[in-house]
């Protein structure tokens, strides 16, 4: 059950991330839902984003970006969810602190599609450092990529 400056928290930090990040607007990253249960984040494919121009495959690096992204998120709401008497302050402090210590990407499948959807899932949360899995599929189900980060949440 969520309180609600868990709720106040994770909609200000999807809208931050959503609307506010210059280089997730230039992909044009669209977080789809993100609370306590977990996060979608998709992106459509666009001219811009192929990587590789004779197979119009996306291009690792957005790959790569939206998996971290997912992760950052998934372990933030981790943390929200780990206690019910945090105060805005605090939250808004773990907010700026927040960054990827490591990033892995197991690129699976040359990225097809026309719309590319990341998930994740909190495989260690800490109080200082957690650790995210991701995945990446697109709009047939095919999971285009895996991705395991560590994240600085404190």
């Amino acid at each position: 059950m969520t309180n609600p400056i868990q709720e106040q928290t994770l909609r200000r930090v999807a809208e931050v991330f959503d609307k506010q990040v210059p280089f997730h607007n230039l992909l044009g990253l669209d977080i789809k839902r993100y609370d306590l249960d977990g996060v979608e984040v998709v992106i459509n494919m666009k001219p811009e984003l192929i990587g590789n121009i004779h197979q119009q495959i996306l291009h690792g690096g957005v790959t790569a970006t939206v998996l971290d992204v997912v992760g950052g998120l998934t372990v933030f709401a981790g943390l929200v969810a780990s206690r019910e008497d945090w105060s805005i302050e605090d939250l808004q402090s773990r907010l700026q602190t927040l960054g990827t210590i490591d990033l892995r990407v197991d690129y699976l499948r040359p990225g097809r599609g026309m719309q590319f959807t990341g998930t994740g899932t909190v495989i260690r949360a800490g109080n200082r450092v957690s650790v995210c899995r991701m995945e990446l599929h697109n709009e047939q189900g095919s999971h285009i990529a895996f991705g395991t980060g560590t994240y600085m949440v404190g």
